[in-house]
Parts: C-alpha cells; structure tokens; sequence
C-alpha cells in the first residue's frame, strides 16, 4: 500500500478557493450505493476483529464513535451507562478534553491504526465522529496543552459559550451558547482551528476517509451571527474544515472531494439547511422520525414516505431508522423491536437516495433493558449481521443506476420498492401475515428471494407472493 506524506506546511502557497458543491438540485440519476454501520461504543480491537463480519454483512462504511482524548474520570470506561456514574457512561467521549486521537473507551492511537489496516484489509471506509463544538463540561478537567495551543481559557469558549442555550430556535443562542449546556467553543479562532486540523489531518495520515461532525448546527454558517465581541470578523470554521481556506499555514491535507462527510443538523425551525448543504451532507433527522411513525403503526397510511422531507438533494442526506441520540439519549426509538427496525432498514436501504446508517444496539439489549450487557467497547448484538441486513446492503450496491419505484398497498402495511427492472424490495411491515399484489418493473416470471427462497411471482406488471410478519424479501432478476 503506497504511503501518503502529509503536513507539509503551506505559508507558501497561494489560496485557491474550492467551487462549491451544488448539494440542494436534485439529480434524479444519481444513485447511492454505500451503506455504513454505526460501530457505535465499539472499541478498536473489537471493531478490527470483527472487520470481516462487516464487509460479509454487505457494509462499505463505519463510523466509530468518537476518538480523542474525552472526559475520563477515574473508574470510568467500563459501562455504557451508569446512573451512579461512577464507572463510565457513554457520553463521555462526547466531551472533549484534548484534539489527540486516544481514549479509555475505543483505545490508543497505535490500536486505532491496527484497525484500520483491518479496514483496508476488507476494503471498509473508516468515518470518525467529530465534535469541535464543545469541550467537557468540567472545564477544569481539560489539558493545558489543549488551552495553551488556543491562547489561555479566555480565548477557548464565546462570549457567552457558559451559558446553556434556552431557545435552539435562536440562531444566536443555538451557536453562540452551550448546546445542551456543554460549553460552546469559539471555533472561529484560528489557534483553535489550526490545533483542530492538526487532528483531522493525523486521521487522514491514518487513512480515515471521511467525518461525521456532531452537533454541526450549532457551529455559524456566514449568516448567522457573530462573536465580535471575542474579536471574530466572520464564521469561517467551514470554509477550513473543508479545506477551502488554510489557516496558519495548516489546511486539510487530502482533497475534500474524496472524503464523505455530513453533519448533524437536526431539523428545526431557523436552521439553514441550504447554506450547510453548500459545505457537507447532512442528517435526514426528520425523515427518520416519520419512518418510525410507521414502523410504530405497521403502516404508512397518512404518512409520506416518498419525499425526502428536506431542503437539500437527497443523494447528499445520511438516514437512518434511528441513531444513536434517538436509542440512548432520549430513548425515543428503544422500545421499536429488533424485527421492526429491520423492516425499517430493508425499505430505507433499497431505496434510490440517502446513505443509510445502521445504528448497532448494545449486546444483550431488550425492549425493557436497553443497556443490554451494558460494556462499553463490546460488540453490538447480532442484527447487523442479520441476513435480511446483508441482502438489502449488498442489493443496494447490485442495483446502481437503477431508479426507484416506490409501491404501498391499499392499507399501508406492504411496501415494495422497485429499482428499475432488475430488482424489488418487499417489506410487510405488520405483525400479521399479509399478500402482496403490487405493480413491480420486473418481468414476467417466477423468482424466489434471496434470503428465504420464499416464491414470487410477477405476471403482467404485477408481484404476488404471500409475506410473513415483519419480514423483508429481497429480489433480483
């Protein structure tokens, strides 16, 4: 594998501004292929181990959680919750305390580069969970080399980054105060910036191909108000990290092009989803909570599962039937069934548009235990191996160039997702047996999916077939 040297500094270069990326026209060509898995509380070994797993399960991408140095208390790092927290809790790794890759949950430096040869390995593209927003919330508990590479304390948060934002409709408060009362980084600061691309730039020096950037809405786009009170002249972050703009002699050091990258802008009122769309993807946050609407109901009677529910192109939207926040957070999607998020994955990863993210809930999980295990750094549990999982992720890859079709019974509670003529989804999402009888691109023939060998048929435009409860069909010509 040929080696890649980075961090030549670039005081001597001229900026050439990067075009801009058209994130909101629609292209009704483009198609999606990838399909990434949420390694979500893996550590690196367990992520390396089980690399192979990954790749047969039809995944082209993970995300990990996050990987620099995080708020660790001592007797910390060992569940994935813990009310008493004496022995660690998740959340943790969100809160920063240094942009240097190594943390007591997903491990050092030298283990994250083991697994990511394992990644290369299986040919896996490595996506690492960023979040220069904030820091700890004990402040005092972040690294003096940390605050010195900023220029003191003062200089490390806005004016007003200690105060916990009231209205996140406020764009003010929503990037200018504490997000969830964590302390809000002036990350217009270019000691800030600099010492934040030093770290990406370490992680593409190991291969990682792209970021997902947490909290992405709460750090300013150009039209939102400015911190001229800490000395900030614009909201520039973005333009530096992604590499339209150098800053003291550092810029990202592969072109930005060849990374996947997307934020987390929840949907809400006020936020500037086209002007984010002018930077990276972004999270379909309100499409996924219409899907579990549907999934709760075993039907998309009422609902419209069609549009994509948001201002930018639907080949730049990362979905999801839940993610991370929505299990752990606020509980919101923990008492959906194993089988109903299946169904849910089947439909969103058959389709045409979105890069679709699987979120891996913790080994041992229940619908009344949701910490299941509950230890941090271990595998999820099984699902994401599931053989309905890696049909429809290694359907979505047979079916590029191939546009959607998408087909609801009478009721709701039968979906099929036609991808040109060369392949079908079928999802029953209720908990009774049900039929099938839809229009379909397929021809005329018998077929039998690719999971159960279960038999279909399509005669003149038309797919029948009988479906178990909760269960997904995949089929190809």
């Amino acid at each position: 594998m040929k080696k890649i040297i980075f961090a030549l500094p670039l005081l001597a270069l001229p900026f050439v501004p990067t075009l801009a990326k058209d994130r909101v026209t629609v292209n009704p060509d483009a198609v999606n292929t990838e399909s990434i898995l949420h390694v979500w509380s893996w550590n690196f070994p367990t992520i390396g181990e089980n690399m192979k797993k990954i790749a047969d399960a039809g995944f082209t991408m993970i995300q990990t959680s996050p990987v620099q140095n995080c708020y660790a208390p001592e007797g910390s790092g060992k569940k994935i919750f813990d009310e008493n927290e004496t022995e660690g809790n998740w959340y943790y790794y969100y809160q920063p305390t240094d942009w240097k890759i190594g943390n007591n949950i997903l491990g050092s430096r030298d283990e994250m580069k083991q697994m990511m040869d394992s990644a290369a390995k299986y040919n896996i593209k490595v996506i690492v969970d960023v979040l220069p927003n904030h820091t700890a919330f004990d402040i005092d508990a972040v690294s003096e080399d940390f605050y010195k590479a900023v220029g003191g304390r003062d200089k490390m948060f806005h004016t007003e980054g200690l105060l916990p934002v009231r209205d996140y409709n406020d764009r003010l408060q929503c990037t200018l105060w504490g997000s969830g009362g964590l302390p809000d980084v002036n990350t217009e600061n270019p000691k800030f910036q600099k010492y934040y691309m030093d770290f990406v730039n370490d992680l593409l020096s190991l291969g990682v191909k792209g970021f997902r950037y947490d909290t992405a809405k709460h750090i300013g786009v150009h039209s939102d108000p400015v911190d001229t009170a800490a000395g900030v002249k614009e909201n520039d972050f973005w333009d530096v990290a992604t590499g339209r703009k150098a800053v003291n002699g550092v810029k990202l050091a592969v072109p930005y092009d060849s990374l996947f990258v997307y934020g987390e802008v929840l949907q809400d009122r006020n936020v500037p989803e086209a002007e984010y769309a002018d930077y990276f993807g972004q999270t379909a946050s309100g499409y996924g909570h219409i899907l579990r609407e549907a999934l709760e109901k075993g039907s998309v009677k009422g609902l419209d599962l069609v549009k994509w529910h948001h201002e930018a192109a639907p080949e730049f939207l990362t979905t999801w039937v839940e993610s991370h926040d929505t299990y752990a957070n606020a509980h919101e999607s923990a008492h959906l069934t194993d089988d109903q998020i299946r169904t849910g994955w089947v439909f969103l990863t058959a389709r045409q548009n979105g890069t679709p993210l699987f979120f891996s809930r913790p080994a041992g999980s229940t619908r009344q235990a949701y910490w299941g295990d509950n230890v941090l750094g271990a595998r999820g549990n099984d699902e994401f191996f599931h053989p309905e999982v890696a049909a429809v992720n290694k359907f979505r890859t047979a079916m590029n160039g191939q546009r959607e079709d998408l087909q609801f019974s009478p009721a709701g509670d039968v979906i099929v997702v036609n991808r040109g003529k060369k392949g079908a989804a079928v999802i029953n999402l209720s908990k009774s047996a049900n039929a099938v009888n839809l229009p379909t691109g397929l021809p005329n023939g018998t077929y039998k999916d690719v999971v159960y060998n279960k038999e279909f048929k399509v005669k003149n435009g038309k797919l029948t077939g009988l479906l178990a409860p909760h269960r997904t069909y995949i089929l190809q010509k």
